[in-house]
């Protein structure tokens, strides 16, 4: 049994003391010793490094009294597994040097047996929960087909993805094949982080908000739905849609145990959204990590009073920022950690 399981009371709802607190990224850039690894390997070699993902992981653990760890992994270890050949270039970032741009580049992507294209993120799961000793759980993520096809199609990132979207419309038939080659891939990967033990399934949307609210439904909110019905069987699914807050309502409806919001919306006004009946995540705004750890605590404790205590997960609204000072992160965990209801 996990020793702290404030994070899954909260995804099933349970009246907690306070909320559960962990950081997208968290296991990052901000942290000395993640840029001493950094110095040392590549960004890939760190991610299919069993040891070095595990080391990665439970260095903000050991730092903060977080609630949840999350796997250190990239999101695009899944079109790599398909045979998508991405890269990390030095101030680039993501790289693909033939994009997905025909259907007869989609045809011919394999949908891999994730066993043998994904078996390094397995035994990093393997080696973080021995490490972790069941003091509290670790969170497995996957990026939305949407947002993988944004960079399969891009070749890059991007401002607009407009090349992404001008593929989608232009060639909807080709790119639903390739979101749905992706959502399988994905589903399986999932599922065999849950058969290796992770406690909960988080899928990052980070480009939803790209599309309008319909195209949202067709490209994007369709094929996260197809994991969360695979998935939620089996495990905690969070959804986390940034700028997707439109999208809401229809995400309330699904079988998600909780949404993650940017901090664009009001707690109130997500709260309305969801109907008062969905755990939210979110989503305090990460440039606001430069603020001074006396507001960071501040503004904290009106976030968590604005949510409410129950069915709340705080976090930030994206991943924290590479030039965020560590006492700035640690005010912001133990603000959450620290936090009573006004009495």
């Amino acid at each position: 049994m996990i020793k702290n399981d404030l994070y899954l009371k909260a995804l099933r709802g349970e009246t907690v003391e306070r909320p559960p607190v962990w950081m997208m990224r968290q296991a990052g850039r901000y942290l000395p010793e993640f840029i001493a690894l950094r110095d040392q390997y590549d960004f890939f070699t760190r991610c299919q490094t069993p040891e070095l993902a595990a080391e990665i992981t439970l260095q903000p653990i050991r730092r903060f009294p977080l609630d949840a760890a999350i796997l250190f992994s990239d999101i695009l270890v899944v079109p790599q597994a398909m045979g998508i050949d991405f890269k990390m270039k030095e101030s680039v970032g993501p790289w693909l040097d033939t994009p997905i741009r025909t259907m007869e580049q989609v045809q011919n992507i394999e949908t891999p047996d994730v066993n043998d294209t994904l078996g390094y993120v397995f035994d990093a799961i393997e080696l973080t929960l021995q490490k972790l000793d069941n003091e509290i759980p670790l969170i497995g993520f996957a990026g939305s087909p949407w947002t993988i096809l944004c960079y399969c199609v891009e070749g890059k990132g991007s401002k607009a993805f407009d090349i992404a979207k001008s593929f989608c419309f232009q060639q909807p038939e080709a790119a639903h094949l390739l979101l749905q080659k992706i959502t399988d891939t994905t589903i399986a990967y999932l599922k065999r982080k849950v058969e290796k033990g992770v406690s909960a399934v988080q899928v990052f949307d980070s480009w939803g908000g790209m599309l309008s609210p319909t195209d949202y439904q067709e490209f994007s909110w369709q094929y996260i739905n197809q994991i969360v019905e695979a998935l939620s069987p089996l495990t905690h699914v969070v959804v986390f849609g940034k700028g997707c807050w439109f999208a809401l309502e229809d995400m309330t409806m699904s079988k998600a145990s909780a949404l993650g919001v940017d901090w664009t919306i009001k707690p109130e006004f997500a709260r309305t959204l969801t109907n008062h009946t969905m755990t939210l995540q979110g989503n305090f705004d990460p440039a606001r990590l430069h603020s001074t750890p006396e507001t960071i605590k501040k503004m904290v404790n009106e976030m968590i009073n604005r949510f409410g205590k129950d069915r709340y997960i705080a976090n930030l609204g994206h991943g924290i920022l590479p030039n965020v000072p560590i006492e700035n992160a640690e005010a912001f965990i133990r603000a959450v950690v620290d936090w009573k209801p006004n009495v």
